[in-house]
């Protein structure tokens, strides 16, 4: 039934340095909640009931709440980061895939993976505002640092689109790989990482000129791409590995081996640990950037999928 779904959903993430008090909030799609890992600790802290198959992820700027996606509740839920409890649940429809929040945390977007477009989605009123067109089968999303710009990747075109957040028109398309999934921006917005299922390689582009300046061939089924340390490194989903590549060159630096089917990921805050959700494995592996080594495991729920930005900074 997991290869069913991966099928589905996951043809087709960054997690800050462990300081102390820095958690990651895991989605577990079989499970039907979300773990709350405390890193430094490496044990669970909390599980948190969500139910609807979640899958997508993302934590306020501020860190006060995690929105995650329930593509077979057709629901965002809204998490009191803090509290650990789970403060409002807001309809939506379709499939609701991945998840972005913009950076002044007002507008949380969600990619319908039935319909062409990505919701707008007012967290505070719990009320769709707006619908922006895009290409088939919207999976992973990305806001720049700006607020200017949604990119989303467009699975089932094979393509990218770009958004205006100001007008909520389309202003471009970028062709990339096969079957694109994840998309990761870099910390100034400059470029993005596209992660290409089908293809089994990244896209690299350049955001202003909407165009791909390079790819890297990567493992069997990649499904998204962290950014630290001058490196990038991909979840590839059928090889249970992490490549990870040079960000100047493109090229490959080492495979990693991780837990069963390997999905989201994502680079700490200070560019020491990347944290690698493995859906089959049930575990959080996490790699040490300088060394490109596994360090440690930590067990979480059943099917963990983390897909999106899945670590919150305690105060």
């Amino acid at each position: 039934m997991r290869r069913l779904s991966a099928a589905v959903l996951a043809l087709g993430l960054t997690v800050a340095g462990a300081a102390r008090g820095d958690e990651a909030f895991v989605t577990n799609q079989t499970g039907d909640d979300v773990t709350v890992l405390d890193l430094a600790a490496g044990r669970v802290v909390a599980t948190i009931p969500v139910g609807g198959k979640p899958a997508g992820v993302a934590v306020a700027p501020d860190g006060a709440r995690v929105y995650v996606t329930s593509p077979e509740g057709k629901y965002l839920t809204v998490i009191d980061a803090a509290a650990r409890t789970v403060a409002a649940r807001i309809p939506l429809e379709g499939g609701p895939l991945g998840v972005a929040v913009h950076p002044d945390g007002r507008t949380v977007y969600v990619a319908d993976w039935y319909a062409a477009h990505v919701l707008a989605v007012d967290p505070v009123a719990g009320k769709i505002t707006a619908r922006f067109e895009v290409g088939a089968s919207p999976s992973g999303l990305a806001v720049t640092p700006d607020g200017a710009l949604l990119l989303s990747a467009d699975r089932d075109s094979n393509q990218v689109s770009i958004v205006d957040l100001a007008s909520g028109r389309r202003i471009g398309t970028i062709a990339v790989g096969e079957r694109p999934f994840g998309v990761t921006l870099d910390a100034e917005g400059r470029r993005a990482y596209v992660a290409n299922v089908a293809s089994n390689d990244v896209s690299v582009i350049d955001v202003a000129a909407r165009k791909v300046i390079g790819t890297v061939k990567v493992g069997e089924r990649p499904y998204m791409v962290a950014l630290a340390g001058g490196r990038g490194f991909v979840t590839d989903q059928y090889a249970s590995q992490v490549t990870a590549f040079d960000l100047a060159t493109l090229r490959p630096l080492k495979e990693i081996e991780v837990g069963e089917y390997p999905e989201g990921v994502q680079a700490s805050a200070d560019g020491r640990k990347i944290y690698v959700a493995n859906w089959f494995g049930n575990t959080v592996s996490v790699i040490d950037v300088s060394a490109l080594t596994v360090e440690a495991e930590h067990a979480v729920g059943d099917g963990p999928r983390a897909f999106g930005t899945f670590l919150r900074r305690t105060p």
